[in-house]
């Protein structure tokens, strides 16, 4: 059996190509099309990813298909940022990505969460089968590691982060700065936490969940705003950063300008840290706006690396140690063929190393 990885990342694709393909595939799609026995997809706000085990090879431009918004079917002028990776250089991959090697913020524990949610809606649904529960669980023990035993989340280690550092080179000191966050996932509210270790006290946030909203805002200190309210705050903030999961942009300059028509005189930034974007791009070319995208933080967060960097040998050599040992066993034990095992069912505990 093949064990694949097919996907883009902002290694490979700008934000533009990204969006593209983020947040709209389902398993059980890429399952019947792309005949995948086990399929499991990963996507942040920095890659796609589809990680599957098939009896015959499947193509990258079948994944792709599966992969690729309604509003756009085209995925000819896609195939070049597409990698793939199979069988051992998968299995070491995805230890590099839940380990936070692979990230735009190297180090950052944001993905090991979303490879775990993405594990589990797999696992739940029956599209994860014995070969991706095996090399998942491995990928977890070993970000775990790699953790513990490296200093590889020092400095700056989330987008959120990132962001923060980027409003602050701009503003300075953040402390008389009033900042909405728009959105209240996970994404958001590390944000907003960094907001508030930075010094930001007037910190507001909105969300389409009401209940959501209060209770980052609460979490943190600041002040729940309604989801049908935020754009008027848009007349006196100083600073907007957004990150829902909106389909369509919530702000182009059509509604933007008719929000800052009775604004005072002075430039409002915007953040824009989600995939697909929040902010239609034209935005920048108003007058007094200034736009920054999830790939602008690219710049700041090699910046932070530098702090890391001695870490991420010692990250390698863990990862290393497991590609060999995980690939004998599954070969060995399970020789990859689906089905061959009982299907895990949630909750179940985690193989030991001597079970693998």
């Amino acid at each position: 059996m093949n064990l694949f990885c097919v996907g883009l990342s902002h290694h490979t694709a700008n934000v533009e190509t990204r969006e593209r393909f983020a947040g709209h595939a389902e398993t059980d799609c890429i399952l019947r099309a792309a005949g995948c026995a086990e399929a499991l997809l990963l996507t942040t706000c920095n890659r796609v990813e589809v990680y599957g085990a098939s009896e015959e090879r499947v193509s990258t431009d079948e994944i792709a298909r599966c992969l690729v918004r309604k509003v756009d079917n085209t995925t000819e002028e896609y195939a070049l940022p597409f990698y793939r990776y199979e069988d051992t250089r998968c299995v070491q991959h995805l230890f590099r990505v839940a380990s936070g090697l692979d990230s735009m913020v190297v180090g950052e524990s944001e993905i090991l969460g979303q490879a775990k949610k993405a594990y589990e809606s797999a696992r739940a649904s029956g599209a994860a089968g014995p070969c991706l529960h095996r090399l998942f669980q491995r990928a977890f023990r070993v970000a775990k590691q790699v953790r513990t035993h490296t200093d590889i989340t020092r400095g700056s280690v989330s987008v959120g982060s990132v962001a923060v550092d980027l409003a602050q080179r701009i503003f300075g000191q953040l402390g008389n700065c009033k900042v909405l966050v728009l959105g209240a996932g996970e994404t958001s509210e590390r944000t907003a936490r960094a907001l508030v270790s930075r010094g930001v006290t007037d910190l507001r946030v909105s969300n389409r969940s009401s209940d959501r909203a209060e209770e980052l805002a609460r979490l943190v200190g600041g002040q729940a705003i309604r989801f049908d309210e935020w754009p008027a705050q848009c007349r006196e903030i100083d600073i907007l950063i957004t990150s829902t999961s909106s389909e369509t942009p919530l702000l182009t300059p059509q509604n933007l300008s008719a929000m800052l028509r009775n604004r005072i005189d002075r430039p409002l930034f915007i953040i824009d840290i989600a995939v697909p974007r929040d902010v239609d791009p034209s935005v920048n070319e108003m007058e007094g706006v200034y736009l920054y995208d999830i790939d602008s933080l690219q710049s700041v967060a090699e910046q932070s690396l530098a702090l890391r960097r001695k870490q991420i040998a010692a990250a390698e050599a863990i990862i290393a140690e497991h590609i060999a040992d995980f690939w004998e066993s599954i070969s060995r034990k399970l020789n990859c063929k689906a089905g061959s095992a009982k299907q895990p069912v949630l909750g179940e505990t985690p193989l030991r190393a001597s079970e693998l």
